[in-house]
């Protein structure tokens, strides 16, 4: 204990037994931004995780279908409602397109005069819209002249379980209801396009 003179000025403060000593608050500031890091990467890491699975799914469920033909309907500008089931038996040429899409317009008049020359023998052609208004479409459909069966795809629902792409994207359907072709980009051969509905004729 300090020993008090006579004459000696006393001290502001007497020194605290429990104080803690010198250094200790540091220290502990210094833990607990420790773990206040640990949590942040911890946070970090499943999110890392968490996004690395969604990419893992959605490149699984937007892979181009293959095998046996996803169901869909849909109702045509006309008001018609078309379902692939009810198709069962015949051959189908299912197209994608856009009326903003430029290679579009290179197969267009192709796939009308195909359907032309198909359609009395169980070969059915379908056009779905993909991301269009309904204006520029109609327009365009006027503009070739084409007379088979199309519709916008709605939220592009089709589109998705097929695991389209881009526009256009034909699939060739036989009559057991399986993919024999994709074709990427326009179809401008009459011989490819023979060549295509050839594994399709019922």
């Amino acid at each position: 204990m300090t020993e008090l003179r006579a004459g000696q000025p006393l001290p502001e403060s007497l020194p605290d037994p429990e104080a803690a000593p010198a250094g200790a608050a540091p220290q502990k500031n210094r833990g607990a931004v420790r773990a206040w890091q640990g949590v942040f990467v911890l946070i970090l890491l499943v999110f890392i995780i968490l996004l690395a699975a969604r990419l893992v799914q959605t490149h699984q469920t937007e892979q181009r279908t293959s095998g046996v033909a996803p169901a869909f309907t849909f109702t045509t500008f006309d008001g018609e409602t078309i379902s692939l089931a009810d198709l069962s038996g015949k051959g189908v040429v299912l197209n994608f397109w856009a009326s903003w899409c430029d290679p579009c317009r290179d197969e267009a008049a192709l796939l009308e005069q195909t359907w032309q020359q198909e359609k009395e023998h169980d070969i059915v052609f379908l056009g779905l819209d993909y991301l269009d208004q309904e204006p520029a479409a109609k327009a365009y459909l006027a503009e070739f002249g084409i007379t088979y069966p199309n519709g916008p795809d709605l939220q592009s629902a089709a589109a998705r379980r097929y695991g389209i792409k881009g526009v256009p994207e034909t699939f060739f359907i036989d009559p057991t209801g399986k993919i024999t072709d994709i074709v990427i980009g326009p179809i401008v051969s009459m011989a490819k396009m023979d060549e295509y509905l050839a594994k399709i004729r019922p």
